[in-house]
């Protein structure tokens, strides 16, 4: 029997290298100058989405320092904080995990004082520098963007209140605050979105940096690391598949080959990764709403995400979305990016994902199909399938509209909904929405078989014949890409008042033009 490689694609928590391939994540910094935060004795920030290797970075680079004679480095998560804003629940706490570091590292423990809550920080960082002299202390803060209100203020206001007399043996040289967020922005979030101001805690910071995604010159070579070691090729589809997906995030980059390697394929398999290994491994990343994914659906409860995904989902143009707490936040955990300056979701697989949970209730609610939704050949009969969803919709669309959290992208997610119930098991639905775009795109694919859907909405402000004609070119134009002999569908909800109040005989339409099928609903 083959033996099983020593080395594995880690999606669990930090990365090491004896025991998971890995990417040196220094590489990845972006506005960071390390050598410096030591020699000029600097304070600084790095933040990132989750799960991107900040805290592999972390305790790599604390263990590089460590190995040499220069100074003694320490990593410290915060986490323990989580919701608590008493400073004087969440100073302890935090001295406490600085003497659980100083424990697991074995060194010195420093003295928990008995000093008030606003001073408590200060103490144990200055007895900790005294007693790791004659070494300077780099102190490595992680999860800081937990910290809030008091606490965080707090928190910050004590280590500026050290800065100044930071040095060997009285207080850290090097600080390094490390989150989601840029430290400017959660002293904003704590200050009920008031800027800091001058003489705020914000101003200790040298640098703030930020740790990037993987280069598809990055996903080769990592996936190198595993043919060196077992002889396991990729094909460069299934590699541009990959970074096709994930825009290079490390985690959902890890999780498609450890799925690949260790699920799809078994763990001692030499057979080549192909596209199709690749694709079955997305599928069940999907299905199996692991952890990280599902923390990332979760936050689709925050209004303030709510409006921003609805933006998305409709194409609507928002002209005050950036300026939203709501998409700082979306950015923050990666669930956003900005792509030749228009937001979207970040990831084809988040946007996957994302769109499943939202549509996952009404999934469940609509029951199992009786209708004829398939051609004799057992292909997909969409025309048969797109007039039973037209019932569907003039039975339930009314009722259903009332209990649904996201109103503008109701008719979207419905949609979404029916044919996912519908064509779950065997095919998939392909989504392209970003705001601005003013639709959604859809291609589904059944047993090898392909269609796109356009949805287009008609607002109060809109014409229907205008926004028919910029359907019918935007259907035909995402056509073109995907291939010409592909049907077309562009299906057209009209949402203005008046119309709404026609009836349904008026509302519901199906005609052609030319070589696209028009829907009305």
């Amino acid at each position: 029997m083959p033996k099983r490689p020593i080395r594995f694609f880690n999606t669990a928590g930090p990365c090491n290298p004896d025991e998971h391939y890995m990417l040196p994540p220094a590489e990845r910094l972006i506005g960071a100058q390390l050598h410096r935060y030591i020699s000029d004795k600097l304070y600084w920030s790095l933040h990132a989405p989750r799960k991107t290797g900040k805290t592999t970075f972390l305790q790599s680079w604390m263990c590089e320092i460590n190995a040499g004679a220069e100074a003694i480095a320490c990593y410290v998560s915060v986490e323990r904080c989580q919701g608590i804003s008493e400073t004087s629940r969440a100073m302890p706490a935090i001295c406490t995990a600085i003497q659980d570091t100083a424990k697991r590292l074995e060194l010195p423990v420093p003295l928990l004082t008995t000093a008030d809550n606003e001073s408590l920080l200060n103490n144990i960082l200055g007895n900790w520098a005294e007693l790791v002299a004659p070494k300077p202390l780099i102190v490595l803060f992680d999860e800081v963007d937990v910290l809030q209100d008091a606490t965080l203020i707090s928190f910050l206001r004590q280590l500026r209140d050290g800065y100044a007399t930071r040095g060997v043996g009285k207080f850290p040289t090097s600080i390094a605050l490390v989150g989601m967020r840029d430290l400017k922005d959660y002293i904003t979030a704590s200050k009920g979105g008031v800027a800091p101001n001058p003489g705020s805690p914000f101003n200790i910071k040298q640098d703030s940096a930020v740790i990037g995604n993987f280069s598809q010159a990055d996903i080769a070579r990592l996936f190198a690391q595993r043919t060196a070691e077992t002889g396991q090729q990729i094909t460069p589809e299934a590699l541009d598949y990959v970074y096709d997906q994930s825009r290079g995030q490390p985690w959902i980059v890890n999780s498609l080959f450890m799925r690949a390697t260790m699920r799809v394929l078994d763990t001692t398999s030499t057979e080549s990764v192909t596209l199709a290994h690749v694709a079955a491994a997305r599928e069940q990343m999907v299905l199996a709403r692991e952890t990280h994914l599902d923390a990332l659906a979760y936050r689709m409860q925050d209004p303030r995400v709510r409006r921003v995904m609805e933006s998305l989902i409709t194409g609507a143009a928002d002209p005050l979305l950036a300026e939203t707490e709501g998409f700082r936040l979306c950015l923050d955990l990666g669930l956003v990016s900005i792509e030749r300056g228009t937001p979207q979701v970040s990831t084809p697989l988040y946007r996957e994902v994302l769109a499943r949970h939202m549509t996952y209730g009404p999934q469940l609610a609509i029951t199992e199909p009786t209708f004829r939704w398939q051609k004799p050949d057992g292909s997909l009969d969409m025309d048969s399938l797109l007039r039973e969803f037209q019932k569907f919709w003039r039975r339930n669309s009314e009722i259903w509209e009332q209990t649904s959290n996201y109103t503008e992208a109701f008719p979207h997610l419905l949609l979404m909904a029916f044919l996912q119930r519908v064509t779950n098991g065997g095919g998939r639905i392909e989504r392209e929405y970003a705001a601005g775009r003013g639709r959604l795109d859809l291609l589904v694919e059944y047993e090898k078989q392909s269609n796109i859907i356009e949805i287009k909405i008609i607002r109060d402000h809109d014409t229907p014949e205008i926004i028919r004609e910029e359907g019918l070119g935007q259907v035909r134009a995402y056509r073109d890409k995907m291939g010409s002999a592909i049907p077309a569908y562009l299906i057209i909800f009209d949402r203005r008042s008046k119309a709404l109040q026609l009836p349904w005989d008026q509302r519901i339409q199906w005609q052609t033009d030319g070589d696209v099928t028009v829907i009305g609903c």
